[in-house]
């Protein structure tokens, strides 16, 4: 069997091309992480700053009298606008920070050092998105268990832990809608909190049973004097309400995820897009 024999000049071009493909690859990472931190952090304060300024602008528009101060409508515009205006702010003098600092790239093409300002815009505010998410969940977690505590010692263990049931309960008002009376006595607690439980239930059936209907009707009468009839047509009157109530609510929170969906995609191309006006900037600094 014959053997194809290879050239030594054929060999010793191959060695060639192996060495300048090593010698053509950097020994240090294409991403400057501090400069990375450096903006994301930045942009992480500017974002709560900025938030607090918000929260604070929100809360002078807002009057409890009526008839006084922005509407609920103008406060919502007025909250997404200010959300993209957060991001575009924060997220643009993080990634141009982030294209200012970091290491200057030599013997790298154009089109790549283009392509890693992009991406060292895009890290910062994506780093910068998870610590402002990070910081806001550890605030919110303390803030709860503050105020329980203080609850706790001011009030009464069983006291407080009978009014944060009440608070949280998104179906408290309807469920007080139900037992109603022109003739005021005493509130039966537990009555109150196996109605709430039946009605929480039939909004989460989407309907109510007949059963559940009629027992509910049964404890509305005994409580208010209304006949079964009007009672029971109470119940279905108030679970149409609450039926109402939240699905505004869940349309009015979908709608303003939608505008966060948006703005912070704004955000991540104004990183992007200034990381690398920082970048263009840093490379023509003239050494003296």
């Amino acid at each position: 069997m014959a053997h194809s024999a290879v050239s030594p000049s054929a060999v010793g071009q191959e060695t060639r091309f192996a060495d300048a493909s090593v010698k053509n690859e950097a020994l240090s990472s294409a991403v400057s992480w501090p400069a990375v931190l450096a903006g994301a952090f930045a942009a992480a304060a500017l974002w709560l700053i900025l938030l607090a300024l918000g929260a604070g602008i929100g809360l002078s528009s807002v009057s409890p009298w009526s008839n006084m101060g922005a509407s609920a409508a103008a406060i919502g515009i007025g909250a997404i606008v200010w959300l993209i205006v957060t991001q575009v702010v924060a997220a643009t003098i993080g990634g141009y920070l982030a294209g200012r600092l970091r290491t200057k790239w030599t013997n790298i093409h154009t089109d790549e050092v283009y392509f890693r300002d992009t991406a060292h815009g895009f890290l910062v505010w994506s780093v910068g998105l998870v610590i402002t998410a990070a910081f806001l969940a550890s605030a919110a977690s303390s803030m709860v268990g503050g105020g329980a505590q203080l609850g706790a010692i001011t009030s009464g263990r069983s006291t407080t832990a009978q009014a944060d049931g009440q608070a949280s309960d998104p179906n408290a008002y309807f469920v007080d809608t139900l037992f109603r009376s022109v003739r005021p006595g005493p509130n039966d607690a537990s009555m109150r909190a196996e109605a709430g439980i039946i009605f929480a239930n039939a909004l989460r059936q989407k309907d109510v049973s007949a059963p559940d209907k009629t027992y509910l009707g049964q404890l509305v009468a005994a409580s208010t004097g209304l006949s079964q009839t009007d009672a029971e047509q109470r119940v279905s009157d108030v679970l149409t309400q609450a039926r109402q109530a939240a699905d505004t609510a869940r349309k009015a929170v979908a709608h303003y995820l939608y505008w966060a969906f948006l703005a912070l995609l704004i955000g991540a191309f104004c990183a992007s897009f200034a990381a690398t006006i920082g970048g263009k900037q840093r490379d023509h600094v003239v050494a003296i």
